[in-house]
């Protein structure tokens, strides 16, 4: 997995956290953050790491997200660590 690939999954969860009519309060709570600034801060290092680890953190959201998707849940919990801040591990390369 890429970068971009990480990337990729997590817009893509994005969407699927904003098309929710119950996820997205939930997410919108978490974070501290309005509606209407999401395109703002998306682009902040860290941002789309905790949009995967939001998703990550409750298993239901998890498994509904990959059926959806398309996208096995190995594959989403293995992205953010691809991602600025997605864990410790992080190593910036090109």
């Amino acid at each position: 997995m890429q970068r971009e690939d990480a990337e990729t999954i997590a817009v893509s969860a994005l969407a699927f956290i904003a098309a929710d009519d119950q996820l997205l309060p939930r997410f919108l709570s978490l974070t501290g953050i309005e509606a209407n600034q999401i395109r703002v801060v998306a682009a902040e290092p860290g941002f789309l790491a905790g949009v995967l680890q939001f998703v990550l953190a409750h298993e239901p959201t998890l498994l509904r997200f990959s059926e959806e998707s398309g996208i096995a849940p190995e594959i989403v919990a293995r992205a953010p660590s691809f991602l600025p801040h997605g864990n410790t591990f992080y190593d910036i390369q090109p």
